[in-house]
């Protein structure tokens, strides 16, 4: 990517598996952040500003939706997009996220092609902004 700064992601999950796949199939794209806890998540976003985060809804402690909502509720974290990785297939959850401006959802089981697009997508809109900014 020559001389421009890779964009980050942060990935919250709360299984260690996923977050090995999810870091396989984006590392070489991205420079990855990685927690297990929403709290820590938080946290993470304020002190590093990753460009996307990728969230999951279900976790111990603080879930995706809350951890989205203190994340809209903040002036410093309220512009990061965030895309729910999630194993729920409700309309009423999918409604429950596009309520706190989640940007997308990624079903799991996670495949790689479809992790990888949506993200790109995501990293498109966000480096067009920048240019017009």
């Amino acid at each position: 990517m020559s001389d421009e700064k890779k964009n980050s992601i942060l990935i919250v999950d709360d299984e260690r598996v996923n977050l090995d796949i999810l870091n396989k199939i984006l590392n070489s794209e991205y420079t990855i952040y990685i927690t297990k806890s929403g709290a820590s998540a938080i946290k993470i976003t304020n002190e590093l500003s990753p460009d996307l985060i990728l969230l999951d809804i279900l976790m111990p402690d603080m879930d995706g939706y809350e951890v989205l909502e203190a994340l809209k509720a903040s002036g410093n974290t309220k512009h990061t997009p965030v895309i729910f990785i999630t194993g729920l297939e409700s309309a009423e959850d999918e409604e429950k996220g596009r309520a706190l401006q989640v940007v997308d959802y990624i079903h799991k089981p996670l495949d790689p092609d479809i992790v990888r697009q949506k993200v790109a997508d995501q990293m498109r809109i966000i480096n067009q902004a920048r240019k017009e900014n």
